[in-house]
């Protein structure tokens, strides 16, 4: 049976969500830094470029690294809190020919 969450405790999980919304807050303010930088080199380094282009180019761009900073900040939220340690990987019981797991940690290098 899975241990309990440390986020199930209210004020750990306040302060959690709050620090995963302060680094959201600085990677859209990142994100769009790097937009209007891509876009101002496009500008100066091309001659006759279609507004639809730059529109996609923000768009990709912006959705791109929203999205890895919002997927990469919900790892960093579950490792975190200790919310990883509390989940009970119980696959190995299901195969009883299995070997016994190796505690990788006391296993020598030629071993």
């Amino acid at each position: 049976m899975p241990g309990p969450s440390p986020l199930d405790d209210p004020k750990k999980a306040a302060y959690a969500w709050a620090r995963y919304r302060r680094l959201m807050r600085f990677m859209f303010a990142f994100t769009v830094a790097t937009v209007i930088v891509a876009l101002t080199v496009i500008y100066n380094q091309v001659e006759d470029v279609s507004p639809h282009f730059f529109i996609a180019t923000a768009l990709g761009i912006g959705f791109s690294m929203l999205l890895m900073s919002a997927l990469m900040g919900l790892v960093f939220l579950s490792s975190g809190t200790g919310h990883d340690e509390s989940v009970e990987n119980s696959l190995d019981d299901l195969d009883p020919q299995a070997p016994p797991p190796v505690d990788r940690r006391k296993v020598r290098w030629k071993d």
